[in-house]
């Protein structure tokens, strides 16, 4: 994608702001269902635990600045397998995201327009933006910023309207409220309940993080400024305004359209029927956020052969539409399956969101200790990173010990793990589908050797006999197809230890019999002492890879040089590794067009 062609800080914020601030139009009445009068110092304290994670997420994608959010970390600090974890994890978070979004913001419709068939008119809704996805992103981006725009001047009237109004009625009802008893019984638990309820405050920060590469060079951080700056002070003032004129019970009456009522109250129907249709925008705009980070995300998982090959087909807009296509689809059926009952959907929702968050703080700790050299443009400190991940961790507790609202409604645990079993063994199966493929020619040998006597002596069961040549063949060239990927590693002249480390991670995460050993010599440079002989007892440590040592004499690494070498070998980016460079190295990671670090 060209530099002019990708987005800036306003469309890039537009399209993650969309979703973590549509989180003002549930969070507050939550949050006081939990936490009572304390509600606004619980989002304040998210507040504080979300600019940790500006500097946890300026560091990790200022090293590495590729598509992914925490699988992109976890990939370049630990293994495929860790990674693929988060994968799943951000991948159940996008699905629950535009399910729920989608549904609520039709439930805002539906108040509007009593005879809309919700369960239809939602699916028509997700069909819209996945569409507008796949027009591409610089498309969905205008109608993103639209939307953005909307949502914050409606709010901005609406905390106007009620700031007149407690001006005109006085504190009253605020000083009932702070005198009530709380739901939680302590003010320790109310806060607990609470701070563990307004995470869910927060949910799309992770978004920006999944599309940096369709960014403009320094608007990431910019993305994430701007997002806190927006939920640290609006979702912290409508919960203190909220129990500043209404009674904690009504709130509770009002749970899925309390702005809207609270808008009735403080300037008449108009600024109720204004929020309500900036809700159904705003929500709306949060399930094309669920379409463009679950893109960039499933795009690049399958650019590292996590997801099979099909699904990186483009069309002429530059959109992989085929894993839009696939997100659509798997969003409608959970739909169809939970019958509009998203509220099942809830605790995947939940749950998967805060693993992701605290995986990034994991892969933060890993870049920390692996990749020392790695040049970044902000560090986080180390109490800045162990705060983060305890209060993530801490909400995570909390809202696994939430107890349903209704006791045939199971538990937020039990149907996150409906989801992401099967999520996670499809990936498992992705990752080992060489080992798996090769059992299977194993098991079907082992059943058939029994009666392959039988057959020769009585001549019965040729045709059986041809059936299992077909598919044992037909699986061993499976197997070499998958294999015959060529990888690529970029070397200075490291010592066998490292190479060695190279090997182990190539025979244990990629399914490939084949790498290239690349050594790039400047003018004057000389082949660094012992790399050819250590290659050698490399490739007889690793019978069943090929190593190939290429020199390139006289020639500068660089990424014009990657790039030439990519089409002169016919092998992606993605598949060429390099070391973790050090400060002395001219050029950024994100100018490498994908390379992997793997020592």
């Amino acid at each position: 994608m060209k530099e002019d062609k990708k987005l800036g800080e306003l469309a890039s914020t537009s399209i993650c702001g969309n979703d973590i601030s549509s989180s003002v139009l549930y969070v507050s009445a939550l949050t006081i269902s939990f936490a009572g009068q304390y509600a606004w110092i619980t989002l304040l304290i998210v507040a504080v635990v979300l600019f940790s994670f500006r500097k946890i997420y300026g560091e990790v994608v200022g090293a590495l600045p590729l598509n992914g959010g925490a699988y992109n970390a976890l990939l370049n600090t630990t293994n495929k397998s860790m990674a693929s974890l988060a994968a799943c994890l951000t991948l159940l978070s996008y699905m629950a995201t535009a399910v729920i979004s989608a549904n609520e913001g039709m439930h805002y419709l539906h108040h509007l327009i009593p005879s809309l068939p919700i369960i239809l008119s939602t699916i028509i809704l997700l069909a819209i933006f996945a569409g507008l996805t796949i027009m591409g992103i610089t498309e969905s981006a205008k109608v993103a910023i639209g939307i953005f725009i909307f949502h914050l001047t409606t709010m901005v009237v609406l905390i106007a309207a009620m700031v007149i109004y407690v001006s005109q009625t006085g504190f009253d009802e605020l000083i009932r409220n702070w005198k009530s008893p709380l739901p939680s019984g302590s003010i320790a638990t109310a806060i607990f309940f609470g701070f563990a309820a307004s995470m869910l405050g927060i949910s799309g920060f992770e978004s920006s993080a999944n599309f940096v590469e369709e960014q403009k060079e320094g608007v990431f951080p910019k993305t994430l400024k701007n997002m806190w700056i927006v939920v640290s002070v609006l979702n912290p003032l409508i919960a203190f305004l909220a129990i500043t004129v209404l009674p904690i019970s009504e709130v509770k009456v009002h749970y899925t359209t309390l702005l809207s009522h609270m808008g009735e109250i403080s300037a008449g129907g108009w600024l109720a029927f204004v929020i309500s249709i900036d809700a159904v925008l705003v929500l709306s705009g949060a399930v094309l956020t669920s379409f463009v980070g679950v893109s960039g995300l499933l795009e690049r998982m399958t650019l590292d052969r996590v997801m099979p090959n099909y699904f990186l087909k483009k069309n002429k807009k530059g959109s992989s539409y085929r894993i839009i296509l696939l997100f659509f689809i798997l969003s409608v059926s959970v739909l169809i399956i939970t019958n509009g009952n998203v509220s099942l959907l809830a605790g995947v929702y939940t749950i998967s969101f805060l693993a992701v968050m605290a995986l990034f703080a994991i892969g933060n700790i890993l870049l920390k200790i692996k990749r020392k050299k790695l040049p970044r443009p902000e560090i986080a400190s180390w109490i800045t990173v162990l705060f983060a991940l305890g209060a993530v961790l801490i909400a995570l507790l909390g809202n696994i010990l939430i107890k349903p609202a209704s006791s045939d409604q199971p538990r937020n645990i039990v149907v996150f793990l409906e989801y992401f079993i099967p999520a996670i063994i499809f990936l498992m199966i992705m990752l080992n589908r060489t080992a798996l493929i090769k059992f299977l020619i194993h098991a079907i040998q082992y059943l058939f050797n029994p009666l392959h006597d039988f057959i020769d002596k009585h001549q019965v069961g040729v045709p059986l006999r041809k059936m299992v040549y077909v598919i044992n063949k037909s699986l061993i060239r499976l197997i070499h197809r998958i294999n015959e990927q060529e990888f690529v590693f970029f070397t200075k002249g490291d010592n066998v230890a490292n190479l060695n480390k190279v090997m182990l991670y190539l025979k244990n995460n990629e399914h490939t019999r084949k790498i290239k050993i690349v050594n790039v010599l400047k003018q004057g440079e000389e082949t660094p002492p012992n790399l050819i002989s250590d290659i050698e007892v490399l490739d007889r440590v690793y019978p069943d890879i090929d190593i190939e040592y290429v020199q390139l004499k006289d020639r500068i690494f660089s990424p014009k040089l990657i790039q030439e070498l990519s089409v002169e070998w016919n092998i992606p980016v993605n598949f060429m590794f390099i070391g973790s460079p050090g400060n002395s190295f001219p050029h950024r990671i994100a100018e490498l067009g994908g390379v992997r670090l793997i020592i």
